[in-house]
């Protein structure tokens, strides 16, 4: 297998849910009074039937009024039309907003050809609109014309890709495992979304079952060091992949 990360860049998110470009070396922390500072790292892998894309980042466009995620599939050596398989964790706006795009003023999906790939309970949830971490028009533009296909519960979607059903930041969560020609990746969304999160135990507010998430990391991590799991950290600041190691009841997190 073949990992490209395909950082889309650092935001800041205040109460209005609105995510703002950061960059540190323009702007300043206390520019943004309340506000949360997020880095996001849609995630593509090459795998011998497939080419992968892991969540699809926020959907911001370049200079050149490119979405970020297509042209750092371009530098990864591919085209967006080449990716096979869009596999969500879930559908919060900066998880699915690279899902669309609007070209000439008309909004259509970003991966026309690809399976997409998310729980049943989570898409029926997200499309209600009920939410303001869900983008209701994304999901509109998306019914009409991509690719489907549900899964409920734990499963495997073809050899080598399984899913679970975990719960634990928002109600219908899903996390990957691919195994191929004996190497193991996992992908946990935003339950095992930083390295850093391994390394300090708390329950957090952004989770919709805190208790439930930060046992599920302790979990992961446990599983993917005895496995010798690469584990792919979506909101990681930087080293998004990593092996993770556990050794009297402490983890360390070696960047790949």
């Amino acid at each position: 297998m073949q990992i490209f990360p395909l950082k889309e860049g650092s935001y800041s998110v205040d109460a209005t849910k609105k995510f703002i470009p950061f960059d540190p070396n323009i702007n300043k922390v206390s520019e943004r009074p309340g506000s949360l500072f997020i880095h996001v790292n849609p995630f593509l892998v090459k795998t011998d039937n497939d080419l992968i894309l892991f969540d699809a980042g926020l959907g911001f466009k370049n200079n050149q009024d490119k979405l970020v995620v297509h042209q750092n599939i371009r530098n990864a050596g591919f085209e967006p039309d080449d990716v096979t398989l869009v596999l969500m964790s879930h559908l919060h706006y900066d998880h699915s907003g690279g899902l669309v795009v609007e070209r000439n003023g008309k909004w259509e999906p970003s991966f026309p050809d690809a399976e997409h790939v998310v729980q049943r309970s989570e898409w029926e949830f997200a499309f209600q609109g009920k939410s303001s971490s869900y983008h209701q028009s994304i999901f509109e533009v998306l019914q009409r014309s991509a690719n489907f296909t549900f899964t409920e519960g734990d499963g495997e979607l073809k050899a080598g890709i399984s899913y679970q059903l975990s719960g634990g930041h928002c109600p219908f969560h899903q996390v990957f495992l691919l195994e191929e020609n004996g190497e193991k990746v996992f992908f946990g969304g935003d339950e095992l979304p930083e390295p850093e999160q391994l390394l300090r135990k708390f329950i957090a507010k952004y989770d919709y079952d805190g208790r439930k998430a930060m046992e599920l990391r302790e979990i992961y991590g446990k599983v993917a060091a005895a496995e010798n799991r690469t584990c792919l950290f979506y909101h990681a600041k930087k080293n998004p992949v990593g092996r993770v190691e556990y050794e009297n009841e402490t983890f360390r997190v070696i960047p790949v």
